[in-house]
């Protein structure tokens, strides 16, 4: 979901560390993850607009106008393009149940306010079922578990891994669960709501006071101009709730995530614990020591509700999770509740929002996260050298910052939050990710996220209603244009795209699929940047280079973020990486893995190694030595 300026602020705050100055160079190369012996990639798709095949992109067009894709619009042709791009998990984003204007009242489903919903189709971020899924994903609404459920088993059948999301943080104003298992009472179906707060109470309350719709602001009104019965500026909660972004307000204002309500995990409004901590040192158990020390724990109502949800996902054939604003709950409960995923299944693949750096190790090892978003850090900085002022000099000390955690560090250059590289506002060219997305796929032992659309260079250039240009709206019905060229009338063979397009995802499969097989991107890491800046001529920070490798894989990246310049320069490898390899005084070949266009020779002479490497703009070498 969109996230407010708080952690914008927080982002910046948080890489005014080292990196913004030069330093000697830290030669300690990354530790080898044990039991981790190839990558792995996480495709992002935004489900409701993958098959779309409707062109319209009318602004807040309904369903019927812009037209909507389906769960069964990822057919066994589209998955294995998928997983043949180097694809080893789809993460299908938006798939609980959560707020939409479409009238599925026939169905049983109540009618959403649109009052509370954000754009037409609704924020997938504002969960109204967790029990079952997104009525618009299905072709028969009555069946629709059913479907997801055939799309889970076509997915495995692929040889690909399942995540959704979960939002611990919030829910839908309006929850209401039609399909929940025997026994399970909804949200805040038993809180006592004539205190602002209880240990087991599920939401915050304002007694006595009732909610108001924010006020509308520069000429926003639910639905455009639309005239909708259920736009009356009023929704009937009584009393009013804290809002999930944590406004105590009754009215939360219009920046406010006004669509949503605080879930509450026993922290008193002072800060209180109403919970217990864990003990000193338990950072380092395992999740199975973790799992034992809550079996005997009272915990607040709000977290046996979400380990019961996660639960009841494990069992139906999901394979993990991705959790939004992870940081804003308490690391504990992610103690309790990911502990008990892991009993279930040791295997399932668990991702976090987590913004703030400081927190990374807590709720990395207490917390039994897998797998951060690596935003403030790598992500930003790369952004700034793709849009031309930031410089490769300060992608190293990252890594050094981050060694002891770095296989826990998700990287990516788009998500649903993010500007598109292609965008005006990010790059402006989709030709400008190549070098990032080398530095971002090879750099660490982490997994590798790319975006839905982002293999064909997809601008996210539509005004779609509530969303805007730069991203692909996640809040209304639309179509994707670049990818649905890909799609080619749910061909999934590219037959639309441009040739620009077609090389584009040439370069995403080549790379991806090099990943997911390399064992040396499995394996160690060490910086030649910086002994490089020092060391050779015509090398610049617009250029970054760095070494991998196992004990049967050697490897030597270089990136030229230069836009504009080639660049040419005798690469060195300083004696600490000859004497590691054993390189003894002679020449060595090597050849790029990425296009097999390329080769050189490594001369090695008196413990330094020497590559003469020309680079076009743009350009990046994977070099194997032979």
């Amino acid at each position: 979901m969109k996230k407010q300026h708080i952690y914008i602020l927080l982002a910046i705050a948080s890489v005014i560390y080292s990196c913004n100055k030069t330093k000697k160079t830290d030669l300690t190369k990354m530790p080898t993850v044990e039991n981790t012996s190839k990558k792995e990639v996480i495709y992002q798709v935004f489900t409701r607009l993958f098959g779309n095949t409707n062109t319209n992109n009318k602004p807040w067009g309904s369903m019927e106008e812009n037209g909507v894709g389906k769960f069964n619009d990822f057919t066994d042709k589209a998955l294995k393009e998928i997983k043949n791009l180097g694809v080893t998990h789809i993460w299908y984003t938006g798939v609980p149940h959560h707020d939409v204007i479409t009238d599925y009242t026939q169905y049983g489903i109540s009618a959403d306010d649109p009052d509370v919903v954000k754009g037409r189709a609704g924020s997938p971020y504002a969960v109204k079922d967790y029990y079952n899924v997104n009525p618009d994903l299905a072709v028969n609404v009555e069946k629709r578990l059913e479907e997801f459920k055939a799309l889970i088993e076509r997915t495995h059948k692929a040889g690909l891994k399942v995540i959704i999301d979960i939002v611990p943080n919030h829910i839908a104003r309006n929850y209401k669960g039609l399909t929940n298992p025997v026994g399970v009472e909804d949200f805040g179906a038993t809180d006592d709501k004539k205190v602002i707060y209880n240990v087991n109470n599920n939401f915050y309350y304002n007694p006595n006071e009732t909610f108001k719709v924010p006020v509308w602001e520069n000429g926003y009104s639910p639905l455009g101009d639309e005239k909708h019965p259920l736009v009356d500026n009023y929704f009937d909660e009584n009393p009013a709730k804290w809002t999930g972004n944590g406004s105590r307000m009754s009215q939360p204002n219009i920046n406010d995530w006004y669509e949503t309500v605080k879930i509450n995990y026993g922290i008193s409004p002072e800060g209180k614990k109403d919970f217990n901590e864990l003990p000193a040192g338990f950072e380092n158990e395992d999740y199975k020591t973790h799992f034992d020390f809550w079996k005997d724990k009272t915990v607040p109502s709000s977290w046996t509700k979400f380990r019961d949800i996660a639960l009841y996902w494990i069992d139906f054939g999901v394979d993990g999770f991705r959790y939004d604003m992870a940081e804003m709950v308490p690391v504990e409960f992610w103690s309790y509740m990911n502990s008990s995923i892991k009993m279930k299944n040791p295997d399932a693949f668990l991702m976090a929002e987590v913004y703030n750096p400081n927190l990374y190790r807590d709720y990395i090892k207490k917390g039994k996260m897998d797998y951060l978003y690596d935003k403030v850090q790598l992500y930003d900085t790369l952004k700034h050298v793709m849009q031309g002022y930031g410089k490769t000099d300060n992608i190293p000390p990252i890594q050094d910052n981050l060694k002891d955690i770095e296989h826990h560090m998700l990287h990516f250059l788009e998500n649903h939050d993010e500007q598109r590289i292609a965008s005006p506002e990010f790059a402006a060219n989709a030709e400008k990710g190549k070098p990032a997305m080398v530095v971002s796929a090879t750099i660490s032992t982490s997994p590798t996220m790319i975006y839905f659309g982002q293999e064909v260079g997809e601008p996210g250039a539509e005004d779609a209603g509530f969303g805007k240009p730069s991203r692909t709206s996640i809040f209304d019905y639309i179509g994707v244009p670049h990818l649905q060229r890909w799609v080619n009338n749910k061909q999934f063979d590219g037959g639309q795209s441009t040739e620009s397009e077609k090389q584009l995802r040439d370069f995403y499969s080549r790379l991806l699929n090099f990943t997911i097989n390399s064992s040396a991107l499995a394996g160690n890491y060490q910086d030649i940047h910086q002994f490089n800046r020092e060391n050779t001529q015509n090398y610049t920070d617009k250029v970054l280079s760095f070494v991998r490798w196992s004990s049967n894989e050697k490897l030597i990246i270089i990136s030229n973020f230069d836009a504009d310049n080639g660049h040419e320069f005798e690469l060195k490898l300083p004696n600490t990486i000859i004497k590691e390899w054993q390189f003894n005084n002679g020449v060595y070949k090597v050849s790029d893995a990425l296009y097999n266009q390329f080769s050189s020779e490594l001369v090695v002479e008196n413990g330094i190694g020497t590559v003469s490497v020309k680079l076009k703009p743009l350009e990046s070498f994977i070099l194997k030595i032979q």
